[in-house]
């Protein structure tokens, strides 16, 4: 509708109100401010401050969730933005793949590297030299304004913990931190759709090992030491 009006400004009390909606409606009310802002010059300080009050564990369960973090890359792409904003949305997301599941996890893993890879500022998150020791994290998840959040005094001590996930492929996701960020971005849009079936059906793929490694002392008895009633009564020889 946008690109068809002749003062598209007059629809930001719209998209305003539309926000407060929630949901996916919120999602297409920022994609609208968004427009106005890079094509129109319009001035709206709270923009980036609804985007992380979106946020929150639902967004990696919900229906849009493709479309969500597609915009999200494109909202943060600039590389003009401040380091505590993109801060607070790495911290943000990390925090929340503590408890996302595997398909969310293979995607949100490099869009938080790309933050990085965009604003050098921000690896401070994952590697600090002579930075102070900490006996609690500095970061405030219920802080509502990113700018006050102190996601930049903090770490994402939360990919170190991924790295121990269950998934093998979240795992080496995870451990992309541990060595230098390449300087070309990681595309997620195949990854955006990516499902828990995809996943299982790639899985039953994968080829094992032609033999299974076994224990190099054989077994005498059934269960138990020497003298348990097990291996009294029962033997494998």
């Amino acid at each position: 509708i946008l690109p068809h009006l002749a003062q598209p400004s007059l629809m930001i009390d719209f998209l305003t109100r539309a926000y407060d909606v929630g949901g996916a409606i919120s999602l297409l009310a920022l994609n609208g401010l968004f427009i106005l802002i890079h094509k129109h010059n319009l001035e709206y300080p709270d923009f980036y401050r609804k985007l992380y009050g979106l946020l929150d564990p639902s967004v990696f369960h919900v229906k849009y969730r493709a479309r969500f973090f597609h915009l999200a890359d494109l909202f943060l792409s600039s590389s003009h933005l401040p380091a505590y904003l993109v801060a607070a949305f790495a911290k943000r997301l990390s925090r929340l793949a503590l408890t996302a599941p595997p398909e969310a996890l293979l995607m949100v893993l490099p869009f938080i590297c790309n933050l990085l890879r965009r604003h050098p500022a921000c690896r401070v998150l994952v590697h600090r030299p002579q930075g102070p020791e900490l006996d609690a994290d500095p970061y405030d998840p219920s802080e509502e304004d990113p700018a006050k959040s102190r996601a930049l005094e903090s770490s994402l001590w939360e990919l170190q913990a991924l790295q121990q996930h269950y998934h093998p492929e979240v795992s080496q996701a995870a451990s992309v931190i541990n060595q230098a960020l390449s300087v070309p971005e990681v595309s997620i849009a195949p990854l955006l759709e990516l499902t828990a079936f995809e996943i299982f059906e790639r899985d039953l793929k994968k080829k094992g090992p032609e033999t299974v490694p076994l224990e190099f002392v054989p077994a005498q008895g059934l269960l138990g030491r020497p003298a348990d009633l097990c291996a009294q009564h029962f033997a494998l020889s």
